[in-house]
């Protein structure tokens, strides 16, 4: 989403997700991501706000060293309005972007689609309706077959059919929030906070299928409700799970989620009250059970934070939860009982830290500061998970997002 004013169980690298990849073959994987392996470097895409609280003109291109984590600087490969969230295909071979927009067609957001050349370059095959306003998130289903998308303005989500040449057809499936929204304030806010954002109405924010690829979750930030939908891998059809949804504290604002490797665990942190919740996830029924809900600030905070991404290590050892504002990257060690324990805290070196991503080794973490207009990255410490700063600042006008092929 857009900048915020203040008034007064299993990861994608389960094991059926990499069958479902496996089944592609070889020549599937895609030329971009062999070219850059052989390499020695795996290709980064940034997305960029482009509006008029936005320095960016659309999606950009860098390269990173595997061994040093380094980025080039990043060039302009695809000229789109707000592409604030990117995702690349199972495949490697097709990236999409979320258009964070309310006027395509009138009243919508939109979903692009680009195929990745050999070089990196990337070729727009074609852009569709989102079927709801400012889309901020979209994942794709372990088949390849199925993009979800939550419209943050439109207080919906939309299930995308994706054909064999990459192409985006018209929504298979829509579904709106509807019901009573929260809090203007934040139940579990530090002292003294003023982060008020998104009660106002429904707001869908992250979207996400479970690692079975039978279960696709949905955050809300203005209901604080996480909602669960069976899907329909044949269809792309979205039906109520039994457990339909899950509450969180009135006014706290459930932002984006992460599952465990273990996929019986997720966490979800709260954009007002900078807090994170441990539920336990039934993987057959979809079912979540709230466990604990600890601050992602440091003891003693007080004032305003918004909290942003929330990271689980593909070791399954650490979690790492931002906060813009506070401009720091909160580490925490995870339990065997799933139980988090505060590591300790990284600065991001820049302002308003959005979204933050690994890359594929697990080795490296890159933070997109949206209102310093840079990228910065730090090398992940394996034994402690602390992170500590490469001393390199990527200049790209308000990054919004980074992905990575390769």
């Amino acid at each position: 989403m857009s900048d915020i004013r203040i008034p007064g169980g299993l990861t994608r690298r389960s094991f059926l997700c990499s069958a479902a990849v496996l089944t592609l073959g070889h020549a599937a994987m895609g030329r971009a991501q062999a070219a850059a392996h052989k390499s020695g470097r795996t290709l980064a895409y940034v997305g960029t706000y482009t509006d008029k609280s936005g320095n960016g003109e659309g999606i950009y291109l860098a390269e990173m060293n595997h061994a040093t984590g380094e980025l080039t600087q990043p060039r302009l490969v695809a000229r789109t309005p707000n592409p604030s969230w990117l995702t690349a295909h199972p495949s490697g071979r097709f990236l999409y972007a979320v258009n964070e927009v309310a006027d395509y067609n009138g009243n919508s957001g939109s979903v692009s689609a680009y195929s990745i050349a050999q070089n990196g370059e990337m070729h727009a095959i074609n852009t569709v309706s989102s079927d709801g306003a400012e889309p901020a998130h979209l994942s794709i289903d372990a088949t390849g077959n199925f993009a979800f998308v939550a419209n943050y303005g439109g207080g919906g989500i939309a299930v995308l059919p994706i054909a064999a040449d990459g192409s985006l057809g018209a929504a298979v499936d829509v579904h709106r929030d509807h019901g009573a929204v929260g809090n203007t304030a934040a139940t579990d806010a530090p002292a003294g906070s003023f982060a008020i954002s998104g009660h106002d109405a429904p707001h869908a924010h992250m979207i996400l299928p479970d690692a079975a690829n039978r279960f696709v979750l949905v955050s809300d930030l203005g209901q604080d409700r996480i909602y669960v939908y069976r899907f329909d891998s044949a269809t792309g059809k979205l039906t109520a799970a039994a457990q339909p949804c899950v509450s969180l504290p009135s006014g706290d604002g459930p932002r984006h989620f992460a599952f465990h490797p273990n996929g019986r665990w997720l966490f979800s942190i709260q954009e007002e009250a900078s807090t994170i919740a441990r539920f336990d996830y039934e993987a057959a029924t979809g079912r979540l059970e709230t466990r604990e809900t600890i601050s992602a600030l440091p003891d003693g905070f007080a004032g305003t934070s918004f909290a942003s991404e929330i990271l689980v290590a593909p070791n399954g050892k650490f979690l790492y939860a931002g906060d813009r504002l506070h401009d720091t990257i909160a580490v925490f060690a995870i339990g065997g009982n799933g139980v988090l324990r505060p590591v300790g805290e990284c600065a991001t070196l820049g302002d308003y830290p959005g979204q933050f991503r690994m890359d594929p080794s697990g080795r490296f973490l890159f933070a997109c500061n949206k209102r310093s207009d840079c990228i910065t990255g730090f090398r992940i410490d394996a034994g402690s998970g602390m992170l500590t700063a490469t001393g390199q600042y990527v200049g790209v006008g308000s990054p919004a997002s980074i992905t990575f092929v390769g």
